[in-house]
């Protein structure tokens, strides 16, 4: 069991941050996910595992000006 934002989510071997977006169908635009302590950006979400117990946290896209 994993926590993405105060929410429980099903853990499973082998799951990766993009795997976690698809599973709990977040479509916003998504450009950092922090995984524990670590700060993966999107070119890096299909190769970074996501281990059974991690807390993460969905780092949206500001823009501004």
């Amino acid at each position: 069991m994993i926590t993405v934002d105060e929410r429980q989510v099903d853990w499973y071997e082998g799951m990766t941050v993009a795997d976690l977006l698809r599973e709990i169908g977040y479509e916003g635009p998504c450009a950092v996910v922090r995984v524990n302590e670590t700060h993966v950006s999107r070119p890096k979400f299909a190769e970074t595992p996501v281990p059974d117990g991690a807390r993460v946290y969905l780092i949206p896209m500001i823009a501004g000006g």
